[in-house]
């Protein structure tokens, strides 16, 4: 993470900003020598993806196109409300912090993720019945996340491998986001927003999706409640997609870190181009891509 920002001057305030909610320690150098038990840690791990992509829009805005279509998956969804204006930079990685904090909170040993892809919706429905589970995230392609307790998790992934899943994965997230097991931290989260975010007018141009419906941003208290339910409801991101498609999107630059959203658009939407921040090796060569899709 940050190799290709770090040096940035557009982004430098920011690092040293998150600095301070980090104890001290400088991001670009607690990436470096942090345990993966650390890094994935929830607090720190949702602080560092919002930071990633604050510091990726700092760093290209002068060369994004004017028309936008923000999208944001899972945490991300928080860093969107930033990259669209609605949020300060600041604002966005007090918001996350605070976040976080709250869905510790409510958050017990053994919480997390299971990954599963090649079963239907109906199958997946159903052991998240049996073992009292909740889907997280909606990805294209029959690809669910799965959030519960550890036991749950287990039987699920042993009957999902039964059923001839084509990948069954345990997510390095310790908390079940994005299921109702932190229905009481989507309602504090709430709380948090409505007497801390104050939300400026969204720039010009943007059109800003709600993670759990893939609706458009329109009026801000109703997008605020969304943001908070989206901590205990679950994530709709294949309707994300196509609501971004059918928006007019004409291609799709994820700002990472790694490649797995624009992986995700790519398969579900050949015909438009993807690429991801981290696969480029300067940002010159991200703003070649941007400067060559803009007319399409």
């Amino acid at each position: 993470m940050f190799s290709l920002t770090e040096s940035s001057s557009e982004a430098g305030e920011l690092f040293a900003y998150c600095a301070s909610l980090l104890g001290g320690a400088d991001p670009r150098e607690l990436v470096k020598r942090g345990s993966i038990e650390t890094l994935h840690s929830n607090r720190l791990g949702q602080i560092l993806c919002t930071l990633q992509a604050l510091v990726t829009f700092e760093t290209l805005k002068s060369c994004l196109p004017s028309q936008k279509i923000i999208a944001g998956y899972s945490v991300g969804e928080v860093a969107a409300w930033g990259v669209s204006g609605l949020f300060s930079t600041r604002k966005t990685m007090e918001l996350v912090a605070r976040r976080a904090e709250i869905m510790d909170a409510e958050t017990s040993p053994g919480d997390g993720l299971l990954f599963i892809r090649g079963l239907s919706r109906g199958v997946i429905d159903a052991l998240c019945a049996r073992y009292r589970a909740a889907i997280s995230i909606i990805n294209p392609g029959d690809a669910f996340i799965v959030g519960g307790r550890r036991p749950a998790l287990e039987a699920i992934a042993e009957a999902a491998r039964a059923a001839r899943a084509q990948r069954v994965a345990f997510v390095p997230v310790m908390v079940a986001s994005h299921t109702n097991l932190l229905n009481k931290a989507a309602e504090d989260f709430h709380g948090v927003l409505l007497k801390t975010a104050s939300c400026s007018p969204q720039d010009p141009g943007v059109r800003l999706i709600s993670g759990i419906d893939g609706s458009t941003v329109v009026d801000v208290e109703t997008g605020l409640a969304k943001l908070a339910r989206q901590v205990s409801q679950t994530v709709q991101w294949s309707e994300c997609l196509r609501s971004c498609v059918e928006a007019g999107a004409t291609s799709f630059l994820e700002f990472g870190p790694g490649k797995a959203l624009s992986e995700m658009a790519i398969s579900a939407y050949p015909d438009l181009p993807s690429r991801s921040v981290d696969e480029f090796s300067s940002i010159a060569g991200v703003k070649n891509w941007i400067a060559s899709h803009q007319s399409r």
